[in-house]
């Protein structure tokens, strides 16, 4: 089923990590050569997939671009130390706590991340590094007052809110079905537990049928105007749309707010820093790695 319902728009935070990398750190080495590892990893009609034909395989397609980004990251914990940068848990968990916001629900964020391949442990890993490499790059970028100003002018409306709605809902596929789970809803029967029973939306169901908050424009037309013509606890009659028969209901509400720049000077801050870090990490990283003795032995 289509997260949310939306019409191609995808929110999301894009957390670069890499299995192969895994796979090169664990290779054993010794004197200088690799060390052969026969183990079964699969079989074809009883014919052996050894460990070692996987990982030349890896190299083969991956491995000079999975190197070259251990190396990457192993001279920024050589300048973070340099320079005695720490991150600590609450820098990492503050700016978990800004993604899963702009993302609007923790346990959505969290299965965003696990149907990557991910863990949350990834992504503090990532978040870590992401803060060290600002620590590193900040004394160099300056921001003016004036920079701020004319930014939150032309990007003005990034920085209101607009009205938004946190609901979950059933779906099924016929108006019978969604008519019968009505009654039982107008019988005091569970939200939750009958979203987890009867919704054939898989990725919501198991969260009771929470969808999150959403802004206009992010679910399909009969989905937003039942929605938001909702009260806050209000339940609605079966709504059709190209999925099936959606109950909904809502459970909170943020009403719309016009951008004020007071407000907004911290975000604005934020958000330039963040454009300067991206332009100047590349010439940054490129000068570092240069400063450094580096030996790459991967197809000795």
């Amino acid at each position: 089923m289509i997260k949310k319902f939306t019409k191609g728009k995808v929110r999301t935070s894009i957390l670069i990590i890499t299995l192969l990398a895994l796979m090169l750190v664990v290779s054993a080495c010794s004197n200088g050569g690799k060390v052969s590892d026969n183990s079964v990893v699969a079989k074809v009609n009883g014919e052996s997939i050894t460990k070692d034909e996987l990982y030349e395989a890896l190299v083969k397609q991956n491995g000079e671009k999975v190197l070259e980004g251990l190396i990457t990251e192993k001279v920024i914990e050589l300048e973070a130390a340099k320079e005695n940068i720490k991150v600590s848990q609450e820098e990492i968990d503050n700016r978990i706590s800004d993604i899963i916001g702009e993302y609007g629900d923790e346990e959505q964020f969290k299965q965003m991340v696990e149907s990557y391949g991910y863990t949350m442990d990834d992504v503090k890993n990532d978040i870590k590094r992401s803060i060290k490499i600002e620590k590193l790059l900040e004394p160099q970028i300056e921001i003016s007052e004036e920079e701020m100003k004319a930014f939150f002018e032309q990007n003005k409306q990034s920085f209101g809110t607009e009205e938004q709605v946190k609901a979950s809902h059933i779906l099924v596929e016929s108006e019978e079905q969604a008519r019968e789970i009505k009654e039982k809803l107008d019988a005091n029967e569970d939200f939750a537990k009958l979203a987890k029973e009867y919704s054939i939306d898989t990725y919501s169901a198991e969260n009771g049928g929470d969808l999150g908050f959403f802004k206009r424009g992010e679910m399909v037309p009969e989905f937003e105007e039942a929605a938001f013509s909702l009260e806050v606890g209000e339940i609605s009659e079966p709504v059709k749309s190209q999925f099936g028969y959606h109950i909904i209901k809502v459970e909170d509400k943020k009403e719309a707010k016009e951008p004020n720049y007071e407000e907004s000077k911290e975000k604005v801050r934020e958000t330039i820093f963040q454009q300067k870090v991206s332009a100047e990490y590349n010439g940054w990283i490129q000068e570092k790695l240069n400063e450094y003795e580096i030996e790459r032995m991967l197809n000795k």
